[in-house]
């Protein structure tokens, strides 16, 4: 039985076999059953690596330990709200903060950063996660838009239907008229700047699809 631990662009829990190509955690999500019981845990969002010195993340789930979660890609990872981890990533953590440092100058240090990432994907009112509006013209390579009710990533003149397994209904981008962007603005910047990570930026299945 596939754990519910797979992260949506979204940015919800599913349950699906395979573990995608990113590894993060968003703190302790489940109870000591290994049942999700929240959507998230704090405001320190991380995407990882799946391999890191050896450490075997065995078994998931575990309970009072934070709840291991997988994306398809670095793509996917950001449009959940995730940013690069400090510790796994260092690099490509250090790149994004260089970058983000451009953005917001004011923002110094981890915390800043994950506070405004924060009020850019969570409504404090119903404490779910946003949706922004966004031109189809103006948005960078890798951002994720609802399009039809369906995440899609934004790659050149096309949309690509997101799935659990990989990228799928190549369709033609609009080439005006408003999208409902799901990446976070912040992180859509990042990616405008040429974001190119350690980890998969985007699954090879849109090579396929």
């Amino acid at each position: 039985m596939p754990l519910q631990n797979r992260v949506t662009p979204l940015g919800d829990l599913v349950a699906a076999p395979g573990r995608g190509l990113v590894y993060g955690n968003r703190g302790c999500l489940h109870d000591e059953s290994g049942r999700i019981r929240r959507r998230y845990n704090g405001k320190r969002w991380i995407a990882c690596r799946l391999e890191f010195r050896g450490w075997l993340r065995r078994p998931l789930l575990q309970p009072g330990r934070f709840t291991e979660l997988f994306f398809l890609d670095e793509v996917t990872a950001l449009a959940a709200g995730h940013r690069p981890c400090a510790l796994c990533r260092r690099a490509d953590y250090d790149r994004f903060v260089a970058i983000w440092h451009r953005l917001h100058p004011e923002d110094v240090g981890a915390d800043a950063i994950d506070a405004r990432l924060h009020t850019e994907r969570v409504a404090p009112e119903t404490r779910t996660l946003r949706r922004h509006r966004a031109t189809f013209d103006d948005l960078p390579d890798g951002s994720f838009v609802l399009f039809d009710g369906a995440p899609c990533l934004v790659l050149g003149p096309q949309l690509l239907r997101w799935t659990t397994s990989g990228y799928s209904a190549r369709r033609p981008r609009p080439a005006r008229g408003h999208a409902v962007q799901i990446t976070p603005p912040s992180l859509i910047e990042v990616l405008r700047a040429g974001w190119r990570p350690l980890v998969p930026l985007v699954h090879p299945s849109v090579s396929r699809s």
